[in-house]
């Protein structure tokens, strides 16, 4: 595979929505596991609690993001948690715990901003990646406003998740990917994104780090902290779509989460023309849940194109 960057625009909005859920999937067979050993790593999308080439909770959030966004245009938080909630009520096997607290407050009558208040009062300490995962949805929705995106990330990142490090990871990831997308390379994209984002200190110095880091000191955990440094890891240390992915997936533990944050930067900077395409084909998930919909990459494809208004 090669590392061209990609021809156009419209090739990096789709790259983001189609890579980000192929991580996902790479990922799902290898979350909770030890990082692979380095001479075997996982390349195929395989099966795990789901088939081959399924994406798992942290694609469907995005979903219910990019949906939220295709109805109501700037993000409408109201709007958003109930599609959560909606989601959340059908019984999804893997919602995480935090985010399990925050919905389940929301449907029982709260509203968003008091219920995600009142877990963050209750486990002030927390900050996860629940919000991070399903960001993307935000870039190809504001690639035109900067200012109009970063507002999105941090509003759809406190409707769950309000920690200063959550909200930052989130309004990071989308400066990250507006410069991406724009055509920057991946070093120029990050440090411009760290210029026009303030990171609080402990989160600022992961970043900041994560190039440097050595394959066996990545934790890969549900922290943010884990998850965005090994994403940019992942992607200053590769130089096509394949390999930035892979490489993530493979470090285990919260795999399939911190797989599709490095896939939605790899699409954009790659394209999606630079993702294999047996991965492509092999793309799959119900959408809503229980409605025996199957999306593809075709579907994602078109997601992208609707929200970004680049639709052919």
């Amino acid at each position: 595979m090669t590392a061209h960057p990609p021809s156009t625009l419209q090739d990096r909005i789709r790259g983001v929505a189609v890579g980000a859920a192929i991580g996902d999937a790479l990922g799902m067979p290898l979350e909770f596991c030890r990082a692979t050993p380095s001479d075997q790593l996982v390349r195929d999308l395989l099966p795990g609690r789901l088939p081959a080439g399924s994406f798992t909770d942290d694609t469907e959030m995005a979903l219910a993001v990019a949906e939220s966004l295709l109805a109501r245009k700037p993000l409408n938080p109201d709007d958003l948690g109930q599609r959560f909630v909606s989601w959340y009520r059908l019984g999804p096997p893997d919602v995480g715990v935090y985010t399990s607290s925050v919905l389940s407050r929301i449907a029982a009558g709260a509203s968003w901003d008091l219920a995600a208040q009142e877990v963050q009062q209750r486990q002030p300490e927390s900050a996860g990646n629940g919000s991070l995962m399903r960001n993307w949805p935000i870039a190809l929705a504001h690639w035109k406003s900067q200012v109009e995106c970063l507002a999105d990330s941090v509003l759809q990142s406190r409707v769950t998740h309000p920690h200063t490090e959550c909200v930052a990871a989130c309004a990071f990831e989308s400066a990250v990917l507006l410069a991406l997308l724009h055509g920057a390379r991946p070093v120029d994209a990050l440090a411009r994104a760290r210029q026009q984002v303030v990171l609080p200190p402990g989160l600022a110095a992961f970043v900041d780090e994560a190039p440097h880091r050595q394959r066996e000191d990545l934790r890969n955990t549900a922290w943010v902290r884990h998850t965005l440094e090994s994403a940019i890891w992942g992607l200053l240390t590769t130089s096509n779509f394949e390999e930035a992915v892979i490489q993530v997936a493979n470090l285990g533990a919260d795999a399939d989460t911190s797989a599709a944050v490095v896939g939605a930067l790899a699409g954009a900077t790659y394209g999606l023309s630079g993702i294999p395409h047996r991965w492509v084909e092999l793309l799959r998930g119900e959408w809503p849940l229980g409605s025996g919909n199957i999306l593809r990459a075709a579907d994602f494809i078109s997601l992208a194109e609707k929200l970004s208004d680049m639709v052919v």
